[in-house]
Protein backbone atom coordinates (compact mmCIF):
# COMPACT_ATOMS: atom_id res chain seq x y z
CA UNK A 1 0.00 0.00 0.00
CA UNK A 2 1.24 3.57 -1.25
CA UNK A 3 1.22 6.70 1.04
CA UNK A 4 -1.75 8.17 -0.98
CA UNK A 5 -3.49 4.80 -0.30
CA UNK A 6 -2.59 5.09 3.57
CA UNK A 7 -3.90 8.44 3.76
CA UNK A 8 -7.30 7.78 2.08
CA UNK A 9 -8.10 4.72 4.52
CA UNK A 10 -7.73 7.06 6.92
CA UNK A 11 -9.37 9.79 5.54
CA UNK A 12 -12.51 7.26 5.22
CA UNK A 13 -11.85 6.41 8.68
CA UNK A 14 -12.41 10.18 9.88
CA UNK A 15 -15.40 10.27 7.76
CA UNK A 16 -17.06 7.52 8.99
CA UNK A 17 -16.01 9.30 12.35
CA UNK A 18 -17.83 12.28 11.44
CA UNK A 19 -20.75 11.20 10.17
CA UNK A 20 -20.96 8.97 13.72
CA UNK A 21 -20.71 11.76 15.84
CA UNK A 22 -22.92 13.87 13.27
CA UNK A 23 -25.75 11.11 13.91
CA UNK A 24 -26.37 11.17 9.64
CA UNK A 25 -24.72 12.07 6.34
CA UNK A 26 -23.75 11.44 2.93
CA UNK A 27 -21.02 8.97 3.79
CA UNK A 28 -21.35 6.97 0.13
CA UNK A 29 -21.04 10.11 -1.57
CA UNK A 30 -17.71 11.07 0.57
CA UNK A 31 -16.36 7.79 -0.32
CA UNK A 32 -16.83 7.64 -3.76
CA UNK A 33 -14.26 10.93 -4.34
CA UNK A 34 -12.03 10.34 -1.20
CA UNK A 35 -9.31 8.81 -3.87
CA UNK A 36 -9.45 11.98 -5.77
CA UNK A 37 -9.43 14.85 -3.31
CA UNK A 38 -6.29 12.66 -1.28
CA UNK A 39 -4.56 12.76 -4.61
CA UNK A 40 -5.32 16.80 -5.09
CA UNK A 41 -4.46 17.56 -1.48
CA UNK A 42 -0.98 15.13 -0.97
CA UNK A 43 -0.46 14.67 -4.31
CA UNK A 44 1.95 17.41 -4.65
CA UNK A 45 -0.67 18.89 -7.19
CA UNK A 46 -2.98 21.66 -5.01
CA UNK A 47 -0.80 25.03 -4.21
CA UNK A 48 -2.02 25.71 -0.66
CA UNK A 49 -0.89 27.04 2.62
CA UNK A 50 -2.94 25.42 5.72
CA UNK A 51 -1.22 28.17 7.73
CA UNK A 52 -2.08 31.32 5.72
CA UNK A 53 -5.29 29.64 4.35
CA UNK A 54 -5.64 33.12 2.64
CA UNK A 55 -2.32 32.97 0.22
CA UNK A 56 -3.29 34.52 -2.80
CA UNK A 57 -1.27 32.66 -4.64
CA UNK A 58 -2.90 28.89 -4.20
CA UNK A 59 -5.23 27.11 -5.95
CA UNK A 60 -8.64 26.88 -4.93
CA UNK A 61 -10.36 23.20 -4.51
CA UNK A 62 -14.64 23.91 -5.31
CA UNK A 63 -16.45 20.71 -3.75
CA UNK A 64 -19.54 21.46 -6.09
CA UNK A 65 -21.35 18.62 -4.62
CA UNK A 66 -21.11 19.91 -1.24
CA UNK A 67 -23.11 17.31 0.59
CA UNK A 68 -20.04 14.86 0.41
CA UNK A 69 -18.08 17.82 2.45
CA UNK A 70 -17.24 15.29 5.12
CA UNK A 71 -14.29 13.98 2.69
CA UNK A 72 -13.44 17.63 2.43
CA UNK A 73 -13.46 18.56 6.07
CA UNK A 74 -11.08 14.87 6.70
CA UNK A 75 -8.94 16.48 4.14
CA UNK A 76 -8.40 19.95 5.60
CA UNK A 77 -8.23 18.58 9.00
CA UNK A 78 -5.45 16.55 8.05
CA UNK A 79 -3.29 19.05 6.08
CA UNK A 80 -3.51 21.23 9.29
CA UNK A 81 -6.42 23.88 8.07
CA UNK A 82 -7.71 23.06 11.76
CA UNK A 83 -7.93 20.09 14.43
CA UNK A 84 -9.65 16.85 13.87
CA UNK A 85 -12.13 17.33 17.33
CA UNK A 86 -13.00 20.19 15.35
CA UNK A 87 -15.10 18.64 13.11
CA UNK A 88 -16.40 15.42 15.45
CA UNK A 89 -18.66 18.75 17.14
CA UNK A 90 -20.24 18.87 13.55
CA UNK A 91 -23.95 19.83 13.77
CA UNK A 92 -23.70 20.81 17.52
CA UNK A 93 -24.09 24.08 18.62
CA UNK A 94 -21.38 26.60 18.06
CA UNK A 95 -19.49 24.78 15.39
CA UNK A 96 -18.85 26.07 12.14
CA UNK A 97 -19.34 22.56 10.77
CA UNK A 98 -22.19 21.54 9.09
CA UNK A 99 -24.01 19.09 6.46
CA UNK A 100 -22.87 21.45 4.07
CA UNK A 101 -19.38 23.40 3.74
CA UNK A 102 -19.47 26.82 4.26
CA UNK A 103 -17.07 29.43 3.52
CA UNK A 104 -15.56 32.16 5.48
CA UNK A 105 -16.31 30.12 8.60
CA UNK A 106 -14.15 26.95 7.95
CA UNK A 107 -10.85 27.51 7.11
CA UNK A 108 -9.92 26.19 3.56
CA UNK A 109 -13.31 25.93 2.48
CA UNK A 110 -13.42 28.52 -1.02
CA UNK A 111 -16.93 28.19 -1.86
CA UNK A 112 -20.45 27.31 0.23
CA UNK A 113 -21.89 25.07 -1.86
CA UNK A 114 -24.70 22.42 -1.33
CA UNK A 115 -27.63 23.76 -3.83
CA UNK A 116 -26.72 21.80 -6.58
CA UNK A 117 -25.46 23.37 -10.59
CA UNK A 118 -23.37 26.40 -9.30
CA UNK A 119 -20.11 24.90 -8.51
CA UNK A 120 -19.03 25.10 -12.09
CA UNK A 121 -20.56 28.76 -12.88
CA UNK A 122 -18.46 30.08 -9.77
CA UNK A 123 -15.62 28.30 -10.45
CA UNK A 124 -15.94 29.89 -14.05
CA UNK A 125 -16.21 33.02 -12.52
CA UNK A 126 -13.06 32.99 -10.46
CA UNK A 127 -10.97 31.25 -12.98
CA UNK A 128 -11.77 34.60 -15.60
CA UNK A 129 -11.05 36.87 -13.07
CA UNK A 130 -7.39 35.88 -12.74
CA UNK A 131 -6.73 34.72 -16.04
CA UNK A 132 -7.69 38.33 -17.06
CA UNK A 133 -5.57 38.90 -14.05
CA UNK A 134 -2.47 37.40 -15.52
CA UNK A 135 -2.64 35.40 -12.11
CA UNK A 136 -1.29 31.22 -12.14
CA UNK A 137 -3.48 29.79 -10.34
CA UNK A 138 -5.20 27.06 -11.28
CA UNK A 139 -9.38 26.31 -10.08
CA UNK A 140 -10.39 22.59 -9.79
CA UNK A 141 -14.14 21.59 -8.80
CA UNK A 142 -15.81 18.15 -7.91
CA UNK A 143 -19.19 17.75 -9.58
CA UNK A 144 -21.74 14.52 -8.87
CA UNK A 145 -22.81 13.34 -11.74
CA UNK A 146 -26.10 13.49 -10.47
CA UNK A 147 -25.67 17.28 -10.63
CA UNK A 148 -24.78 17.35 -14.20
CA UNK A 149 -28.61 17.05 -15.01
CA UNK A 150 -28.88 20.30 -14.01
CA UNK A 151 -29.39 23.03 -16.78
CA UNK A 152 -26.46 25.27 -15.24
CA UNK A 153 -23.95 22.83 -15.44
CA UNK A 154 -24.29 22.72 -19.04
CA UNK A 155 -24.42 26.98 -19.42
CA UNK A 156 -20.72 26.81 -17.43
CA UNK A 157 -19.79 23.32 -19.79
CA UNK A 158 -20.40 25.58 -23.05
CA UNK A 159 -19.01 29.13 -21.45
CA UNK A 160 -15.42 27.62 -20.10
CA UNK A 161 -14.05 26.80 -23.73
CA UNK A 162 -15.47 29.47 -25.22
CA UNK A 163 -13.19 31.77 -22.40
CA UNK A 164 -10.38 29.45 -23.21
CA UNK A 165 -10.12 28.90 -18.91
CA UNK A 166 -6.75 26.83 -19.32
CA UNK A 167 -6.49 27.41 -15.56
CA UNK A 168 -9.81 25.15 -14.74
CA UNK A 169 -9.87 21.29 -14.39
CA UNK A 170 -13.49 19.76 -13.99
CA UNK A 171 -13.47 17.03 -11.76
CA UNK A 172 -16.46 14.58 -12.42
CA UNK A 173 -16.94 11.73 -10.01
CA UNK A 174 -18.75 9.33 -11.91
CA UNK A 175 -20.45 6.56 -9.62
CA UNK A 176 -23.83 6.36 -11.73
CA UNK A 177 -25.77 7.33 -8.58
CA UNK A 178 -28.18 9.47 -7.51
CA UNK A 179 -30.02 10.59 -4.22
CA UNK A 180 -32.78 8.22 -5.03
CA UNK A 181 -31.47 5.62 -7.85
CA UNK A 182 -28.96 4.60 -10.25
CA UNK A 183 -28.43 7.65 -12.94
CA UNK A 184 -30.00 5.50 -16.32
CA UNK A 185 -33.29 4.99 -14.30
CA UNK A 186 -33.65 8.92 -14.02
CA UNK A 187 -31.79 11.14 -16.41
CA UNK A 188 -29.20 9.21 -17.75
CA UNK A 189 -26.04 10.81 -19.15
CA UNK A 190 -25.22 8.66 -21.91
CA UNK A 191 -23.37 9.02 -24.03
CA UNK A 192 -21.10 11.11 -20.98
CA UNK A 193 -17.81 11.62 -22.08
CA UNK A 194 -18.96 12.59 -25.49
CA UNK A 195 -20.87 15.22 -24.96
CA UNK A 196 -18.24 17.19 -22.93
CA UNK A 197 -16.30 16.86 -26.43
CA UNK A 198 -18.28 18.05 -28.30
CA UNK A 199 -18.88 20.86 -26.06
CA UNK A 200 -15.00 22.01 -26.75
CA UNK A 201 -13.44 20.31 -23.29
CA UNK A 202 -10.10 18.69 -23.17
CA UNK A 203 -11.71 15.13 -21.60
CA UNK A 204 -9.94 12.50 -20.10
CA UNK A 205 -11.68 9.23 -18.98
CA UNK A 206 -10.31 7.41 -15.62
CA UNK A 207 -10.52 4.75 -12.61
CA UNK A 208 -11.11 7.22 -9.70
CA UNK A 209 -9.75 5.00 -7.62
CA UNK A 210 -6.38 4.54 -9.29
CA UNK A 211 -4.30 6.86 -8.15
CA UNK A 212 -1.67 6.49 -11.04
CA UNK A 213 -4.41 7.72 -13.30
CA UNK A 214 -5.86 10.29 -11.29
CA UNK A 215 -2.16 12.31 -10.51
CA UNK A 216 -1.87 12.19 -14.07
CA UNK A 217 -5.21 13.59 -15.14
CA UNK A 218 -5.08 16.17 -12.55
CA UNK A 219 -1.65 16.90 -13.90
CA UNK A 220 -2.51 17.15 -17.37
CA UNK A 221 -3.10 20.68 -18.89
CA UNK A 222 -3.99 21.97 -22.83
CA UNK A 223 -3.44 25.23 -23.76
CA UNK A 224 -6.23 27.53 -24.09
CA UNK A 225 -9.16 24.79 -23.32
CA UNK A 226 -10.64 23.62 -20.21
CA UNK A 227 -9.56 19.93 -18.82
CA UNK A 228 -13.11 17.65 -17.49
CA UNK A 229 -11.66 14.50 -15.79
CA UNK A 230 -14.69 12.37 -15.74
CA UNK A 231 -13.62 9.77 -12.77
CA UNK A 232 -15.35 6.25 -13.10
CA UNK A 233 -16.37 5.87 -8.99
CA UNK A 234 -18.04 3.52 -7.12
CA UNK A 235 -20.13 5.29 -4.00
CA UNK A 236 -19.93 4.18 -0.96
CA UNK A 237 -16.09 2.72 -1.72
CA UNK A 238 -14.29 0.93 0.87
CA UNK A 239 -17.64 -0.28 2.82
CA UNK A 240 -18.36 -3.69 1.53
CA UNK A 241 -22.35 -3.63 2.03
CA UNK A 242 -22.73 0.13 0.82
CA UNK A 243 -20.93 -0.08 -2.47
CA UNK A 244 -23.14 0.53 -5.30
CA UNK A 245 -26.72 -0.27 -3.06
CA UNK A 246 -28.63 3.17 -4.00
CA UNK A 247 -30.21 3.23 -0.37
CA UNK A 248 -26.75 4.41 1.39
CA UNK A 249 -27.33 7.90 -0.22
CA UNK A 250 -27.83 8.83 3.18
CA UNK A 251 -28.57 6.58 5.79
CA UNK A 252 -26.68 5.34 9.17
CA UNK A 253 -25.56 1.58 9.76
CA UNK A 254 -27.44 -0.42 12.57
CA UNK A 255 -26.11 -2.48 15.13
CA UNK A 256 -24.85 -5.20 12.93
CA UNK A 257 -23.49 -3.27 10.32
CA UNK A 258 -21.45 -1.10 12.46
CA UNK A 259 -19.63 -3.74 13.25
CA UNK A 260 -18.80 -4.64 9.42
CA UNK A 261 -17.91 -0.92 9.03
CA UNK A 262 -15.70 -0.97 12.35
CA UNK A 263 -13.92 -3.84 10.90
CA UNK A 264 -13.43 -2.79 7.07
CA UNK A 265 -12.18 0.63 8.02
CA UNK A 266 -10.34 -0.34 11.50
CA UNK A 267 -11.97 1.94 13.75
CA UNK A 268 -12.04 0.81 17.25
CA UNK A 269 -15.09 1.21 19.80
CA UNK A 270 -12.39 4.32 21.68
CA UNK A 271 -12.72 6.23 18.25
CA UNK A 272 -16.06 6.45 18.28
CA UNK A 273 -16.38 6.31 22.20
CA UNK A 274 -18.46 3.82 22.13
CA UNK A 275 -18.53 1.99 25.74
Amino acid sequence: MNQLEEIAKDIRKTIFKIAYHAGGGHMASAFSMTDIVVTLYFGNILKYDAKNPEWEERDRFILSKGHACYALYAVLAKTGYFEETEILNICKPGSVFGGHPKMHDIPGVEASTGALGHGLSFSIGMALAHKLDQKKNHFYVMLGDGECQEGSIWEGALSAPTLELDNLTVIIDHNKLQAMDKLENIVHMKPFVEKWKAFGWNVIEINGHDFKEIEAALRERKEKVPTVIVANTIKGKGISFMEEVPIWHYRMPNEEELSIVMKELGITREELNIK
